[in-house]
Order: structure tokens, then sequence, then C-alpha cells
């Protein structure tokens, strides 16, 4: 029986997109996904960020892995689903915004930075807790989190790196989200799509490594 994790274990790094048109999303993603990292997290910080998830899963159906980020209200949440967002990822762990997320059926990931924040994430039956920021404690704090949650899915976003990657996973991450090393903000405004893709390709090429 399938694992609902599998698709994002198997994506392994979600580049986390934040654009400033529906257009310029939809290019930095086809050039991410053109250098090798097939998971895209549209934020909500995108205008009209259903829109860009329609299309992008229109385009490349299962080859990508496409989901909302940024989602802090429920509007957001049923918007995202409705599009096809095959997950919803909100910075926090809200309860009554948490349970709407669990009820659209999608991998639901929400962001928690302590133990005690750990522990409210895992009750609400949310299928990944995303550390964030994950740089204030790097690696070795994820590391620290496995052991009073040996089990949890945990997915570090903020702060990783080509360099960092392997460590992330030896610390045990299910997957890693990458915000301004892969998907440049001024990359992004700019239109250099071949800076983005050459970002892709280096954290393709090290999330190969790490897993060899």
């Amino acid at each position: 029986m399938p694992d609902r994790l599998d698709r994002a274990r198997a994506t392994g790094v979600l580049a986390v997109l934040r654009a400033p048109s529906p257009e310029l999303a939809l290019e930095a993603s086809e050039a991410i996904i053109r250098g090798g990292v097939t998971g895209i997290e549209v934020t909500f910080s995108t205008p009209d960020a259903p829109a860009v998830i329609r299309e992008l899963i229109a385009r490349h159906g299962d080859a990508a892995y496409v989901g909302a980020g940024t989602v802090t209200t429920a509007e957001q949440a049923t918007a995202a689903a409705d599009a096809g967002a095959e997950f919803l990822v909100s910075p926090g762990t809200l309860p009554a915004l948490t349970r709407t997320m669990l009820d659209t059926g999608r991998v639901v990931m929400t962001g928690a930075m302590t133990p005690t924040e750990v522990m409210g994430a895992l009750e609400l039956g949310v299928d990944v807790v995303k550390i964030f920021p994950a740089s204030l404690g790097g690696p070795s704090y994820l590391g620290a989190l496995r052991g009073p949650f040996p089990e949890a899915p945990l997915m570090p976003t903020g702060g990783v790196t080509p360099d960092n990657l392997a460590d992330w996973f030896r610390a045990g991450a299910v997957a890693v989200g990458a915000g301004g090393d892969l998907a440049n903000a001024a990359s992004i405004k700019d239109s250099d799509w071949s800076d983005l893709e050459q970002r892709a390709t280096r954290f393709a090429s090290s999330l190969a490594n790490a897993r060899s």
C-alpha cells in the first residue's frame, strides 16, 4: 500500500517559490524543473497562486510534485486543493486552519520550531512537521529533535543549501524545503532563468550524492 509521503520522499527537495507575478512564477518553476528539482511549493505570497498550481499540473502531471505554501487561511487551503495541489504547507500550526487543511485530503505540512510545537502538530495529525526557520538550529538541531520524536516526519525549511543538504538528510529529514538558495528572488525578478536552472542542478546533484 502506498505511503502518503512516498511522493515527498522521492522528490526530496521542495523549491519554495515566491514570485511577484503568476507569469514569473511559471517561468521560474520551469527553470527549476529543467534543472532537476521537481518539487514546487507555490506560496500564497505569489499573486493568483492557485492558477499557477493548476497550470503547472496541467503541464507536468505526475512528473512534478506541486503544492501550495504559506497557507494562512482556510480559504487558501480550499482554493489550493481545488486547483489540484498535492500538498499544503503552512508556516505555523493553528488548530482550526490545520483541521481545514486535513479535511482537503491533501498531504499537510505545518510549521513548528520547539518540541512543544512539534507535539502540537503531531497531535493534530499532520503528515509532516515543517521545522522553520531551520537555519536557527541547523542540522544538529534537527538531529536533537529526533531524540524525542524518532518517527516524526520532519522537513527543515530555511538555511538549506547544496553544501549542507546531505547533513539534513543524515539528521533525519524526510524532505527539505529550499527557498532563497534555490528559488532566488533576485533571479526571478530579473528573469535570470539560467541562474535558477543552475541552482536547481546543484541541488539535484547534491541530493543524488546524499542518497548514494
